[in-house]
């Protein structure tokens, strides 16, 4: 066998503690995972010419994945059912994995099982364990790789016992498919359950992440996650944390919001309460004042709170990947979160 040539570049660095090309890391819940402070979120990566509702091309989203490897943004967050179930997504993810097999363990890459998905009969949706068991296999094929770093249940299923999804993934950890297991769209009933089962059978089966909706505008979709997130032990990791670009500078002046912008797209920014837009403005005050962008500041803010883990706002462009990625190395001081949190709501 020939020798393996020495990595000079590799062995000469020096690495600080929980920290990635400058990018600050965290711990995600009560596990040895740590993620960093700003992730991407992928919801967007597909093809908008199929009408899949995607938003970047391939090559747009071939630069942002680059890109983001060069700024430490190393948690991926996608969904099988992402852009009108069509996998698309982790297609997209799993061709530049192909082309980069070398940085598959850098990347924190998980993805979410329970909606109806690679098939028509009811047994293609839930959480059962055939369903759980099929769906992890499909988006392995998809993402062409060999196991998830974090498999997330994406919503909760009534209609199965808890113990059964829970011993699924106990299994494909075992079998070394998956390796964390967390959850989103949970009730605060509904993950204090999940944490109770998970005691009785494994560690492994313990959530490390629930990804709910929040911004700090709007608040929690569903209230009492955070605190109980805080609690727990459990990375709370929000989707949605500019409130759908709100929070970010296309929104600052009204009378300049028009097609392309996703709030006018989508048909909700005209609904959208004066309050808020004036909140906004006084955010983009403050943020001109302090010279960061809008969005930037908005990140920073949230990983201050109690219970918060990798944030993965998406990114429509290398440059917005930039700003979100700004916010990680962002250190506020008690009087600028003081008045962001006058701005804000919990």
């Amino acid at each position: 066998m020939d020798p393996l040539t020495p990595n000079t570049d590799l062995y000469n660095v020096t690495y600080q503690a929980h920290d990635y090309q400058s990018m600050p890391y965290r711990y995600l819940g009560r596990s040895g995972l740590q993620g960093p402070a700003i992730g991407l979120g992928t919801w967007k990566f597909g093809f908008p010419d199929t009408g899949d509702g995607a938003r970047i091309d391939p090559e747009g989203a071939a630069e942002i994945m680059d890109r983001a490897c060069e700024l430490g943004v190393m948690f991926w967050d996608t969904a099988n059912r992402y852009n009108a179930a069509s996998g698309n997504s982790e297609r997209l993810i799993g061709r530049w994995l192909a082309d980069h097999p070398e940085r598959r363990r850098d990347v924190v890459l998980a993805t979410k099982t329970h909606g109806g998905m690679d098939g028509w009969t009811p047994n293609h949706a839930g959480l059962s364990r055939l369903q759980i068991v099929e769906s992890v296999k499909a988006s392995l094929e998809r993402l062409q790789t060999d196991y998830l770093d974090v498999l997330w249940f994406h919503r909760f299923d009534e209609q199965v016992p808890l113990e059964e999804s829970l011993e699924t993934v106990e299994d494909l950890v075992s079998q070394g498919v998956v390796r964390y297991l967390a959850v989103s769209n949970f009730t605060a009933a509904q993950l204090s359950e999940c944490l109770r089962v998970s005691e009785t059978l494994s560690r492994r089966t313990r959530p490390i992440a629930v990804q709910n909706r929040f911004d700090p505008l709007n608040g929690e979709s569903l209230p009492g996650v955070l605190d109980l997130c805080a609690r727990e032990g459990v990375s709370f990791v929000p989707y949605s944390p500019l409130a759908q670009g709100l929070l970010t500078e296309r929104y600052l002046d009204p009378d300049k919001v028009g097609p392309g912008d996703r709030l006018f797209d989508e048909g909700s920014f005209a609904g959208i309460a004066e309050e808020k837009l004036a909140a906004v403005r006084k955010l983009g005050e403050l943020a001109r004042d302090w010279e960061v962008k809008v969005s930037t500041l908005t990140l920073a803010y949230i990983l201050t709170l109690d219970g918060m883990g990798t944030q993965i706002p998406s990114s429509s462009s290398v440059a917005q990947l930039e700003d979100n990625a700004a916010a990680g190395t962002l250190e506020l001081t008690e009087e600028q979160v003081a008045a962001l949190k006058e701005i804000f709501v919990r």
